[in-house]
């Protein structure tokens, strides 16, 4: 499971357009888990982020959205809401372990695999804050808080 402080090993999934995109870059970065694209929180998690994406771009940092979602999938969702930021598929969970996202979750009374919302912030390679079990309601503004107390 990657921790604050550890850094970050190279990667690559493919984003909503099929292009290969490799993480870490040298850019400061927001990698966000969602559970599933289209559904009502992760609609509201990824819309505010795009809100904010002057935000982060104004702060020279990257976001990256990544699900167990299928390419195709990816990209409907970025259309439908015109996200502006890469989507990436982790159709097989790799990476999704790695982080420690995919994780047990329960429902009434069954168990199930499935992703855990979670942030990571990542700035020259290195993971510097992780949020776990994030709650969507004002999640993003507390990302760029965090991200602005950083900079200072």
């Amino acid at each position: 499971m990657i921790k604050e402080g550890q850094k970050l090993p190279l990667f690559k999934l493919k984003n909503q357009n099929g292009d290969e995109i490799k993480l870490p870059t040298k850019e400061d970065t927001v990698i966000y888990f969602y559970p599933k694209a289209d559904t009502p929180g992760c609609t509201k998690e990824s819309c505010d982020f795009q809100s904010s994406l002057r935000k982060f771009n104004n702060l020279k940092v990257k976001v990256y959205g990544i699900s167990k979602d299928p390419v195709n999938k990816q990209s409907k969702f970025a259309d439908k809401y015109k996200l502006k930021f890469d989507l990436l598929s982790d159709e097989n969970e790799k990476i999704c372990e790695k982080f420690g996202t995919w994780v047990t979750k329960s429902m009434y009374g069954k168990t199930y695999k499935g992703i855990e919302r979670s942030t990571f912030l990542i700035s020259k390679g290195k993971v510097i804050k992780v949020w776990r079990k994030v709650k969507v309601n004002n999640h993003v503004e507390e990302v760029v808080d965090t991200i602005k107390l950083m900079n200072k």
